[in-house]
């Protein structure tokens, strides 16, 4: 079975073109090569607040900034997308322009921010909206409680770019044509019972801020949220994640009265002893210019500990020479990669998905070429809400048919959980057997019945 993972035969093949290109970072003037653009200087192109009242939102505009750059038949496909994508439109002019648009189908920035009906695969039979059984671990809304000493509050269900592979489609970015949401935007009055449920656990030492995006709470908002959490006695850390610095650096330069309500509560937080670090999301090296090292420098200089987590996606991060980059360039600006996700099993997503197998590999051919603290760790966050687990702890693998199975003692004890390679990576025997209904639930059973 072909993994998709391109390893070269020689370790020097791979390290040296490398050597220097990790320290390089696109400075010039891209966007101007979009006709839209081709007049907005480099004094607007940095303000925070231009790159999101611009941001794309239709395809129409899309086309419009474009212009002849744009092929009928691209644009086209990104209208069919539109029918079918689970998450709305929303880019902002700095990634937009980052894109390859002579290229647009291959371009791995594209692939994340801009659906083509035509990329779309069936979902898997096991798909699930809630992949990740946050909603069924939530003993209040907007708040998931799975690890003992651990929290997820969900404060925003907004985000300065919606990416096609969300985990949380279901809550985030507004309802599509494909899927309805109740869910939109920041409500206050539901913070106050995740505060109250945090201070009646007072095992729960460490709180993930996401959502939805953290710069996407204004000022206040951020402030408001994180002096809550860092007056509970019990709090120990907040994690603020914010896929912002990748795709929208210029709310960490430009914005000053967010930026300063970040460091704001950084101080706080070192002053009582806690911890308040920032968690991002770089999947790729094209995502990574100069405003990103200004504003991983800005970060720095504050004294925020940044870490970074990525979901390993075909066509965008699942080759080991992006990964080594990926991982390298990081580093150099003062980020340290964390985790690299195995993709959720969620609606809309399976030309994403990779197999448990390419996750191993790429691992082990990006493990021994940094330091191992700058080495992500590789995982799978279960279905059914086992938690995270390293990509090779699995009790059972059966890669002909693309099953894993999983347990998870310290989360769930007792319980197995599975995960699914995509069937159009497996042999035609295999995307046979899960054709067929009973012969699927068949091979399943037995998988599971291996580690019982």
């Amino acid at each position: 079975m072909a993994t998709n993972v391109h390893t070269s035969t020689h370790p020097s093949k791979l390290l040296a073109p490398t050597m220097s290109q990790h320290r390089t970072f696109k400075n010039d003037e891209f966007w101007r090569a979009l006709p839209g653009y081709a007049d907005v200087s480099r004094e607007e192109f940095a303000d925070a607040r231009w790159q999101l009242k611009h941001s794309i939102r239709k395809v129409d505009q899309a086309k419009n900034i474009l212009g002849h750059l744009l092929s009928e038949e691209v644009y086209q496909d990104m209208i069919q997308g539109q029918h079918i994508t689970p998450m709305n439109i929303r880019i902002t002019p700095y990634i937009f322009a980052l894109i390859d648009w002579s290229d647009p189908i291959n371009d791995p920035l594209r692939k994340q921010f801009l659906p083509l009906g035509s990329q779309f695969l069936p979902d898997h039979p096991y798909y699930a909206e809630d992949s990740l059984a946050e909603d069924e671990d939530s003993p209040v809304e907007e708040l998931t409680h799975r690890y003992h000493d651990k929290v997820l509050f969900l404060p925003t269900t907004l985000c300065p770019v919606y990416c096609s592979y969300c985990t949380r489609s279901r809550l985030i970015g507004g309802s599509t044509e494909s899927v309805e949401k109740e869910t939109y935007g920041v409500n206050k009055k539901k913070w106050e019972a995740v505060f109250e449920y945090i201070k009646t656990q007072p095992q729960v030492e460490d709180v993930v801020l996401s959502g939805g995006d953290a710069t996407m709470l204004t000022a206040a908002q951020l402030t408001e949220v994180g002096e809550s959490l860092l007056n509970i006695p019990n709090v120990r850390r907040i994690r603020i994640a914010t896929k912002g610095v990748a795709i929208y650096p210029q709310k960490f330069l430009t914005d000053d009265a967010w930026f300063g309500a970040l460091t704001g509560l950084h101080k706080m937080g070192r002053d009582m002893g806690k911890q308040v670090v920032v968690h991002t999301h770089f999947s790729c090296t094209h995502e990574i210019t100069d405003w990103s090292k200004q504003a991983c420098d800005r970060l720095f200089d504050a004294g925020i500990i940044v870490r970074n987590q990525a979901v390993l996606q075909a066509g965008v991060n699942n080759t080991v020479e992006e990964m080594v980059m990926l991982t390298r360039k990081l580093a150099y600006m003062n980020v340290q990669p964390y985790y690299v996700y195995m993709h959720d099993m969620v609606p809309g997503c399976e030309h994403f998905r990779t197999t448990i197998k390419e996750g191993e590999e790429l691992e082990k051919a990006v493990r021994g070429t940094t330091a191992g603290f700058n080495t992500p760790t590789f995982v799978c966050d279960l279905p059914g809400g086992g938690g995270k687990r390293h990509i090779a702890s699995y009790e059972y693998y059966d890669q002909e048919n693309g099953i894993s199975v999983w347990s998870a003692p310290n989360v769930k004890p007792g319980k197995l959980f599975t995960y699914f390679d995509p069937i159009h990576k497996l042999s035609k025997d295999a995307q046979a057997r899960w054709m067929d209904e009973k012969t699927r639930q068949a091979m399943v059973d037995e998988a599971i019945k291996k580690v019982e």
